[in-house]
């Protein structure tokens, strides 16, 4: 397992579809407040790409005190609440002044799985980590996360795993934004195809 972070250059690249299929496989880390690791492997992405996406927090170029972190350089941590529930992770691409962002959809837990378990207490391990918000509880992930460089020790993205391959993702389209007119078909959603800890609602899209 590669442990080096992932460099400035891997989220400033233009095309925020691939830089979705490539954090496929790759090792989210958030150190817990002892300093060890709490980990996931990321198995299923959503991407954004506004401000012409109608799905995007950023659609029509709104900046609000919310998504301004979205118009951040690529690397950055976009965190926000949903639902009056839930906290979400996302990845901050492109070049600052452009609100892409990735939205990561579900792990594979890899290291710290105790401390996930307490956690998210009385939950299978296959259903610690697979969901946005699950995630979040696992991993210590908040708002408090907002904004932190991904390129900094709060928390960040290894190598991981070698790169996956093309065949053995799957794609289709991105869950709960009827909203979005015909935006909510296109498949930007990416998922590794045979993992068990695809979300719940993304296993329902498989086909």
């Amino acid at each position: 397992m590669n442990t080096r972070k992932l460099p400035r250059k891997f989220y400033t690249r233009t095309d925020v579809l691939l830089v979705a299929r490539r954090l496929l496989g790759r090792r989210l880390v958030v150190p817990d407040r002892d300093g060890a690791r709490v980990s996931g492997i990321i198995v299923e992405t959503e991407a954004y790409r506004g401000p012409e996406d109608r799905a995007s927090h950023a659609f029509g170029d709104r900046r609000t005190k919310r998504t301004e972190t979205m118009y951040r350089i690529g690397g950055t941590a976009y965190v926000y609440f949903v639902y009056g529930m839930y906290d979400q992770f996302n990845v901050v691409t492109n070049v600052e002044g452009i609100p892409h962002a990735v939205l990561v959809r579900a792990l594979e837990p890899a290291e710290g799985i105790e401390v996930m378990r307490r956690r998210r207490r009385g939950r299978s391990d296959h259903d610690l980590t697979n969901g946005p918000g699950k995630l979040c509880i696992a991993l210590g992930i908040d708002r408090a996360l907002d904004d932190a460089d991904l390129l900094g020790d709060r928390v960040f993205i290894e190598e991981g795993r070698r790169r996956v391959p093309p065949g053995a993702i799957a794609s289709g389209p991105r869950i709960g934004i009827g909203y979005a007119a015909e935006w909510a078909d296109r498949p930007w959603r990416f998922w590794i195809r045979d993992s068990p800890c695809v979300s719940h609602r993304g296993r329902a899209w498989r086909g």
